[in-house]
């Protein structure tokens, strides 16, 4: 009998083990805490902020959405409350901000060629490694915006008008001089 005892013991403790091996599963699936799964990584944010949008948000409340690596070229923002946002590796050329409130806006390396920026609130805004060749800045306000020295540069030789909401010219709301 000796033997069918030991049979036993090894079919109990692979049942052992099995139950336990479940009820950690159990506990990694459906016990952890709803803050943790309220958390996801920056791209899916992004992704999921995308899902509201459509090509016309001229006019709409934006503020703070996360746009990271999004495909917005010719996208109409005009208007738009942009406060806060992010566009880090974003692609907004030919896109219509024009009179958007974008202050505080992050956007490291996005593209801005060929945008309608005119009228635009940038103030503070963190535009490092992003670029704005043949964008339209007549009146935009850059005060305190942080951009790379060389697209300084460059929006200065065509920084004219003033923003009619802050009474600051594009030139020196640029620094330009």
């Amino acid at each position: 009998m000796a033997p069918v005892q030991k049979k036993r013991s090894v079919v109990d403790r692979f049942k052992a083990l099995a139950a336990t091996i479940f009820l950690l599963a159990a506990l990694l699936l459906f016990g952890q805490p709803q803050s943790t799964f309220a958390m996801t990584a920056p791209e899916l944010r992004g992704a999921k902020s995308l899902q509201d949008l459509s090509p016309n948000m001229h006019g709409k409340d934006l503020q703070q959405k996360e746009f990271l690596k999004a495909d917005l070229k010719g996208f109409d923002f005009s208007a738009a409350d942009l406060r806060g946002a992010v566009f880090n590796g974003s692609q907004l050329q030919g896109s219509n901000l024009q009179g958007a409130d974008m202050r505080d806006v992050v956007g490291f390396a996005s593209g801005f060629q060929g945008a309608d920026l005119s009228q635009a609130r940038l103030d503070r805004s963190m535009l490092l490694q992003s670029h704005f060749r043949d964008a339209r800045i007549d009146g935009a306000d850059f005060s305190e915006a942080v951009l790379d020295q060389p697209e300084i540069k460059a929006l200065c030789a065509r920084a004219e008008g003033v923003n009619q909401l802050s009474g600051i010219s594009t030139a020196e709301s640029l620094g330009c001089g």
